[in-house]
């Protein structure tokens, strides 16, 4: 059978898609670079303006958007790397492990991903203050260091990707659970893993509901707080408002590229075992 080849209808189909993707990033980019009268024009402007460094100059004289940076940068890698070894620990054990109420304990964990976020806010705010945590920053990462979605996403990548042969081989060789894990699991599902830390990443980094509520906004912002600041008041500056969010989705951008090609090569090895 010969490999069937995408025509120029399905690559013009591709292009469109990815320009109705970018455009709203590119958009808010050009009202971030004029000032707020852009918004009345009839045509909507294509073309960047000269305002942008005076823009996301008045944003950090506006809030202190260094500190937020940090502190969501701090916040979001912090729960990443925790959720992608911690998940992947527990996604070992449960795909590859054998122990006396595996199925269901990982039934309990599938559980939680069921209870609503809402319900927990209340007494999980009452916790944080019994523990003189609020307004800092373990308040909003100690909560979600480890997800049930993490162990199921890493679960289902060691059973993929991981054979039991490998495991009995190592064993066999005298290593132990966790150099079996380190020089056998970890290796195979490290694409995985990658998607996964950049998923946890750019949840992390958008999450607005916790921190808002855990976090005092005037001396331990994240990002998504210090963008309502600049959305709150009578009148929105969206020019203001804009440049603030062109640079909160820098550092997005930047981890998928840092990350683009573990995530590729999960997908092609995905493509393939299909």
């Amino acid at each position: 059978m010969k490999n069937a080849k995408a025509g120029p209808l399905l690559y013009g189909f591709l292009v469109a898609v990815l320009a109705a993707s970018i455009f709203p990033l590119y958009y808010s980019f050009i009202v971030a670079s004029k000032d707020n009268s852009v918004l009345g024009d009839r045509v909507p402007p294509l073309v960047p303006g000269g305002n942008l460094v005076e823009n996301v100059t008045r944003v950090f004289d506006t809030v202190d958007f260094w500190l937020a940076m940090q502190n969501s940068f701090v916040v979001a890698s912090t729960v990443a790397i925790s959720n992608v070894v911690l998940g992947t620990l527990a996604g070992f054990a449960f795909a590859r492990l054998r122990f006396r109420g595996r199925d269901s304990l990982f039934l309990v964990v599938l559980g939680t991903a069921m209870v609503p976020t809402q319900l927990g806010v209340i007494p999980l705010y009452m916790l944080m203050s019994d523990l003189d945590w609020y307004g800092t920053l373990q308040a909003v990462i100690v909560p979600v260091l480890i997800g049930s979605f993490a162990v199921f996403w890493m679960r289902q990548a060691c059973e993929e990707t991981v054979p039991y042969e490998l495991i009995e081989a190592a064993r066999v060789d005298g290593c132990s659970v966790l150099r079996t894990f380190w020089h056998v699991g970890f290796p195979a599902v490290r694409p995985q893993a990658a998607v996964l830390g950049m998923f946890t990443f750019m949840t992390s980094w958008n999450d607005f509901f916790w921190p808002l509520i855990v976090l005092d906004p005037n001396d331990s912002p994240t990002v998504q707080v210090a963008l309502s600041t600049l959305a709150s008041g009578y009148y929105t500056d969206y020019s203001l408002m804009l440049a603030g969010a062109t640079l909160a989705v820098l550092p997005v951008i930047a981890i998928f590229v840092l990350l683009s090609r573990q995530i590729v090569g999960g997908i092609m090895q995905g493509a393939v075992k299909g």
